[in-house]
């Protein structure tokens, strides 16, 4: 199939340049729009006890979260008398707004202690906007201009949870611009250090052009049939730039290899055509089996029950069919077109001349910096793994301590609306009534019958440690005793056959503290079964859910890799060798992760905010991609020495020299990728956003320099033949229905099955051997 189509692309490169643009010009307006069409939040399992007990309070007691806060800041003190009457004042005001419901402040709920902070400079103003998450942000912007800023004699900034989604969704396009903005000329420079020629360095480039507007497309025709997440535009813009330059880096790489296999002159027609034609068959076969396991990958993330890890998963799919389609057909297309002119405008070649050096002939090309290294190790294969796998396990340690969070208004810079409301609540006040616990109970007949149960479970509730007070219908409790009688502020409490308990911490949601309270509040005794929703529940619930689906998206993406890779290769060994090396390396991407973002090393040259903390998805979309993307170069080494030891039999052989072909392509597609991530981990400001720049870039460096570099070649040395081995009925299967990079080459020094045990040359496994 890829055949034929190279051979279509070389006969008629022309139109499949109009069919090419013509999918642009009809991409960009349709996709362009899809910005507005993004969601944030999708952080919960909307099956989970908390978002039950949302629905419940919601059904019951027309009870929404409370999504809006107006923080007001006093001249002097919020209980003078001009303070407390603009403060009514604009408490009305809110109220009268349309969709806007639950409106309360410490003015108009009798100077409730929980709404004003300690030192008497601030109170707050909570509702709720209704109409959904995507709606409710839309109102944003003009609550802001109306309603922020100076108010008579009170100055107030708007925050909430709606808000921050409002300023992560504007930030997020921000630093998507601006990363775009950066990445490209940067890209150039590296790719013509990569090439030589400024045309071949601007070819993949070009290829990249309608990836990026068949992603936009790809997402707007996401969201017309569900919420899409608004990471997923910048996870797979990033992940679709640095994928795409990487796999056309392969096929221009090869597509040179084959024209200097050919003699190398490119002003012959049939030889460049043979040569693209050998180049999709080849390369181009490989850069599609790495997509599909790249696509695996994401497909795990699907399993989850989280809209925002279930929308990446199907956008990251998508942005890896593009880069496959793009690869193979518009790079393939973009040679054809250049012809004889891919490597014009060499500066190699004037560098040399200035230099007075002669170009490098094709041995030493082939006995460079990776034979040389891959020799070395195979040499002394036992001491270099061990020495590397305990350096990876000892910068993975400080995964083991990993705390988790939700994301909240500090991943925000500190510059944000949003960001600023949230810090003063969380220092300046001792109620954290913005982040009030609801214990829902239905079904307990008529709460006026009920009221001595409930005081009784209100009083237990309020023993427990972090909580400053409870709200319920039979009055209001703190610390085991009633401080205020049933009265019309409580009344609302119940409903018919139902009642809910308001619960005000003073412990910080999402920390340990957090969580403790919690499982405190589901494992006290209650009269009737209760269900429990709020920021801390939202957060356990997520853990459990991440927690039990694991298990499953593990086994998927072992199971599936695994299987992939004996296709690929016919052995047993290599698909295990590649999924232990690929944790040994996400273990030392966690544990640096850690180490700056929840201990805080060097999270102040990030400027990056510690919470004390991770977020707990990060780890998870972490893991995925890092996992893809390492299998994605795992693929075209293993396709070079395959290549190799079924031409030669010769294990070690095939090692050094297949990592000499494939070592410097690796090196400069993963240091394209990391400079993408880079890039995003400079312009982003985000907190999430620099978590994944980082880890990702990271985890490009040890898998590049540590795990290809040297885990590979020293553990493949050790296994020798075994490297190949499967036993007779999966020999079989794989002779059926195997993959490979070329059909089986024939003939004299191409044997079509390498030997069973081909002779190990005489290489000492260790230096003391």
């Amino acid at each position: 199939m890829l055949d034929r189509l190279a051979r279509a692309i070389v006969r008629r490169p022309r139109a499949f340049l109009i069919a090419v643009l013509g999918f642009m010009l009809i991409a960009g307006p349709l996709g362009g729009p899809v910005v507005g069409k993004l969601v944030n939040g999708g952080f919960e399992d909307p099956k989970s006890e908390s978002s039950l007990a949302k629905q419940a309070l919601d059904q019951h007691f027309g009870v929404k979260d409370s999504n809006l806060v107006l923080l007001v800041r006093a001249p002097g003190s919020v209980d003078s008398d001009p303070a407390a009457e603009d403060g009514a004042a604009l408490t009305r005001r809110l109220a009268a707004e349309p969709g806007i419901s639950q409106v309360g402040s410490y003015w108009s709920q009798g100077r409730d202690q929980r709404l004003r902070s300690e030192d008497s400079r601030y109170a707050m103003v909570i509702g709720h906007i209704g109409g959904g998450e995507s709606a409710a942000a839309d109102r944003v912007e003009g609550l802001r201009k109306e309603f922020a800023g100076r108010q008579g004699s009170l100055d107030v900034k708007l925050g909430g949870s709606t808000a921050m989604g409002f300023d992560t969704d504007h930030t997020v396009q921000k630093d998507l611009q601006r990363m775009e903005a950066i990445a490209f000329p940067v890209l150039f420079v590296i790719l013509l250090l990569v090439f030589g020629s400024l045309v071949s360095a601007l070819l993949p480039l070009l290829m990249v052009l309608p990836l990026l507007l068949g992603t936009l497309l790809m997402l707007r025709t996401i969201t017309l049939f569900t919420d899409v997440s608004v990471f997923a535009l910048n996870v797979t813009t990033i992940i679709g730039l640095g994928i795409a330059i990487d796999y056309s880096l392969f096929i221009v790489t090869r597509y040179r290899e084959e024209i200097r296999d050919r003699g190398g002159d490119l002003t012959d027609k049939q030889v460049r055509s043979d040569a693209i034609v050998a180049t999709v068959r080849t390369a181009g076969r490989t850069v599609v089996f790495s997509a599909v396991t790249v696509m695996l990958s994401m497909a795990a993330l699907a399993l989850f029950p989280l809209l925002f890890l279930r929308s990446i998963a199907v956008a990251g799919i998508g942005v890896m069919l593009f880069a496959a389609l793009a690869a193979t057909i518009v790079m393939p297309m973009l040679l054809a077109l250049f012809g004889s002119k891919i490597d014009s405008l060499d500066l190699r070649k004037g560098v040399r001349r200035l230099l007075g050096r002669p170009p490098r002939p094709r041995a030493e090309l082939e006995r460079g910096v990776w034979h040389r290294l891959a020799t070395f190790v195979m040499r002394f294969a036992a001491p270099v793994a061990v020495v590397a796998t305990a350096a990876l396990l000892l910068l993975g340690a400080p995964f083991l301590g990993a705390k988790y969070s939700l994301p909240d208004d500090r991943q925000l810079p500190k510059t944000a609306q949003s960001r600023q409301v949230g810090d003063v609540i969380r220092e300046d006040f001792v109620s954290r009534e913005a982040d009030v616990i609801a214990i829902v109970a239905t079904g307990i007949g008529d709460p006026k019958q009920q009221s001595a149960a409930i005081g009784a479970y209100a009083e237990r509730i309020s023993k427990l440690d972090g909580v400053e007070s409870v709200a319920s219908s039979a009055g209001v409790f703190a610390h085991g005793v009633r401080v205020a009688p049933p009265g019309p502020a409580t009344a609302p409490l119940a409903a018919k056959s139902a009642t809910y308990l308001r619960v005000s911490p003073d412990v910080e949601p999402f920390s340990a503290a957090g969580e403790r309270l919690v499982h405190d509040i589901r494992g006290a005794d209650s009269p009737w079964p209760v269900r429990v929703a709020g920021g801390g529940p939202a957060l356990v619930d997520t853990l459990d859910a991440l927690g039990d689906r694991m298990p499953m998206v593990l086994g998927f993406m072992m199971l599936s890799t695994f299987a992939l890779l004996f296709l690929f290769t016919g052995s047993l060994l290599l698909p295990l060798k590649a999924l232990v090396l690929n944790a040994l390396s996400l273990s030392a991407t966690f544990g640096a992760v850690v180490w700056i973002f929840q201990e805080g090393h060097l999270a102040g040259a990030l400027d990056a905010t510690v919470t004390g903390s991770l977020i707990a998805l990060t780890p998870i979309l972490m893991f995925c991609l890092m996992f893809g993307l390492s299998m994605d170069y795992e693929v075209f080494m293993l396709s070079r020495i395959k290549e190799e030891y079924e031409r030669t039999g010769d294990n070690t052989a095939a090692v050094a020299r297949g990592l000499e072909l494939t070592g410097r392509l690796v090196t400069a597609a993963a240091l394209l990728l990391g400079m993408v991530m880079v890039v995003s981990l400079f312009t982003a400001q985000i907190t999430f956003q620099k978590m994944l720049g980082l880890g990702l870039t990271v985890a490009l460096v040890v898998d590049t320099l540590v795990v290809r570099g040297l885990l590979l070649p020293a553990f493949m040395r050790l296994a020798g033949s075994a490297n190949w081995w499967a036993p007779g009925p999966l020999r079989r299967v794989h002779r059926r229905f195997g993959l490979s990079e070329a059909p089986k080459r024939t003939g004299p020094g191409h044997p079509a099955k390498a030997p069973a045990a081909a002779k190990e040359p005489d290489v000492p496994a260790t230096a003391g051997s």
